[in-house]
């Protein structure tokens, strides 16, 4: 038996995943819509306590600590919802290229930059806070400022919104998925009836 190179062993894991990730479909779209929709609590908060409060001077959201402590969980999501929803994407490009799928990839994937360069921190100190004089958060902790400019948070903040068409997308994928399990259960439970 000839030992496998690197290269092969590589291609073989891969076919591998992505079989299994075939046989596991609805599961796996289900995983990625269910974390993704999550993030639909952080836009919430994104636009009803950061932007208001920088365009109205007024925050929509309750200042309630166990609602802040669930918008820092919902958080802890986000990367796992765009490792999921990404795998949903690159399989459908594994099939057929699209330009829709790139487009989406794009998309989510500019949450990266967002996560790691543009932090939500970043966002709320230069947006989400009144910038003339010491900021503090809602706690009254004073908050620190950053050289980066204002207009960089309000690209933090669309790159957010990005994600929208995708979640949209994601859902929609979910939806179909179960409505064929629905046929095809209905299919299969009256082949089974007419066979008795």
């Amino acid at each position: 038996m000839a030992l496998l190179t690197t290269k092969q062993k590589i291609k073989v894991a891969a076919a591998s995943f992505w079989r299994w990730y075939e046989r596991h479909y609805k599961v796996n779209v289900a995983i990625a819509a269910g974390l993704f929709v999550l993030q639909i609590v952080h836009l919430y908060w994104l636009a009803t306590d950061v932007i208001v409060l920088r365009l109205a001077g007024n925050s929509f959201f309750p200042d309630v600590a166990w609602l802040r402590y669930l918008i820092i969980l919902v958080d802890y999501t986000e990367i796992p919802a765009l490792i999921s929803v990404s795998l949903l994407y690159i399989n459908e490009l594994r099939k057929k290229f699209s330009w829709r799928s790139v487009l989406f990839l794009i998309l989510l994937n500019s949450q990266w930059l967002h996560l790691f360069w543009i932090t939500d921190e970043f966002v709320v100190n230069q947006i989400g806070v009144e910038p003339v004089g010491p900021v503090h958060d809602h706690g009254g902790a004073e908050l620190n400022h950053t050289v980066l400019p204002v207009w960089l948070a309000w690209v933090a903040i669309l790159i957010d919104y990005l994600e929208l068409p995708v979640m949209i997308d994601t859902i929609k994928k979910f939806a179909r998925g179960l409505h064929r399990s629905e046929v095809s259960n209905a299919t299969n439970e009256t082949i089974a009836d007419s066979d008795d």
